[in-house]
C-alpha cells in the first residue's frame, strides 16, 4: 500500500463527501479510492468512514486520524515548496472559479502577466456565476461578491464594486431620462438579474439622505448571468444597474448613459476565498498576491 497516498484520498474523500468526486478531483479510478482505503482501514486496524447509500459518515477514529493527516501533509507541502524552490517559482495546476463578469472583464485579460511571472503554473478556470461547492469540487479558490457566511472558509477581501444605473442612448430618447428612482416604476422596463442559486430577481436600491427606495420596474428580460446581463442593457432592452467595471468602457464609448448618480446605489464587497482545512499551497499564494494587486484598482 502506498499509505501516503492512501491518506490524502482518505482527507479527499471526507472533503468531497464521496468516493466518485474524490476519484474526478484526484484523477483516479473510483476502484482506485476505494481499495487505497480499505488498505488505509486495514493497516489501521480501525473503520474510518462509514458508508451508506446515501452518505458518508466520518467516524470518531477517522475524524482524530483526520486532523493528524491533514497536518502531515500540510507540512508535507512546505517541505516540498522548500526543497524545491517552490515559493519562488510556484508550479501545477491551479483550479479557479470566477464570477462571469469579473473573469470577462477583469481576471482573463490580465492573465498573461500572471502567466508571465509564474509560467509554470496552469489556471483551470471555471467560469460561471453559480455557486461553487470548494471542497466538493476540488476548487482551490472563487472570487466572488458577498459577505462570507461559511465558517469553514476563509476569505481576502479584494475590493468594494459601486453600481450605477444605465440603459443606452436610444433607450433614454423612446423612454425618457428619469429623475427621480420612483419614475422607473412607471414607463421604464427593467432587465432583470436574477440569482442564479434562488431564480429571485435582484431589486434596484437607491438612498440619497433620509430617503431609499427598492425599486423592480417591469422587467422586459430576466438573465442569470451577468455578463448576458450587461449584453442585453447593451442591446437596448432596458434599464438595469450594473458594477461600474462592467459599465466603464460602454459609458466611455456612448453605447450606455448612466442615471440617477446622484442617488447612492448598492456596493458589493469581493473575496477571494478558499478552504480553511487547505494550506496555501506555493500557487495558490502566488495567485492570492496578484489578485490582490489587479482588484485594488477597483477601489
Amino acid at each position: 500500500m502506498d499509505q501516503l497516498l492512501a491518506i490524502r484520498v482518505f482527507v479527499r474523500i471526507t472533503e468531497a463527501g464521496s468516493f466518485a468526486k474524490a476519484a474526478d478531483s484526484l484523477d483516479l479510478p473510483r476502484s482506485s479510492v476505494s481499495k487505497l482505503l480499505q488498505d488505509l482501514e486495514q493497516h489501521l486496524r480501525t473503520k474510518l468512514v462509514e458508508r451508506s447509500t446515501r452518505a458518508l459518515t466520518i467516524t470518531p477514529e477517522g475524524e482524530a486520524y483526520r486532523k493528524h493527516a491533514l497536518k502531515l501533509l500540510a507540512d508535507l507541502d512546505d517541505m516540498d515548496a522548500a526543497a524545491a524552490d517552490a515559493r519562488s517559482n510556484p508550479r501545477g495546476r491551479l483550479r479557479v472559479d470566477v464570477g462571469s463578469s469579473l473573469a470577462n472583464l477583469l481576471i482573463i485579460p490580465r492573465l498573461p502577466d500572471f502567466r508571465a511571472r509564474y509560467p509554470d503554473v496552469d489556471v483551470l478556470l471555471g467560469v460561471s456565476d453559480r455557486p461553487v461547492d470548494l471542497i466538493g469540487e476540488g476548487v482551490d479558490c472563487v472570487i466572488r461578491g458577498g459577505d462570507l457566511a461559511d465558517t469553514s472558509l476563509i476569505a481576502r477581501r479584494l475590493c468594494t464594486l459601486h453600481s450605477v444605473t444605465c440603459a443606452t442612448p436610444a433607450y433614454f430618447a423612446a423612454r425618457g431620462v428619469p429623475a427621480h428612482p420612483k419614475e422607473l416604476e412607471a414607463g421604464h422596463l427593467g432587465v432583470a438579474y436574477l440569482f442564479p442559486q434562488t431564480g429571485r430577481s435582484l431589486p434596484m436600491h437607491y438612498s440619497k439622505e433620509d430617503e431609499a427606495y427598492e425599486i423592480s420596474p417591469r422587467a422586459a428580460v430576466s438573465i442569470s448571468e451577468s455578463t448576458a446581463h450587461t449584453a442585453a442593457l447593451l442591446a437596448g432592452l432596458g434599464i438595469g444597474q450594473i458594477f461600474g467595471f462592467s459599465a466603464h468602457l460602454p459609458l466611455a464609448q456612448g453605447r450606455l448613459t448612466a442615471v440617477l448618480e446622484d442617488w447612492a446605489q448598492p456596493t458589493l464587497p469581493i473575496h477571494l476565498v478558499y478552504p480553511a482545512t487547505r494550506h496555501p499551497s506555493a500557487k495558490l499564494r502566488a495567485f492570492i498576491d496578484w489578485a490582490v494587486e489587479i482588484f485594488a484598482q477597483q477601489n
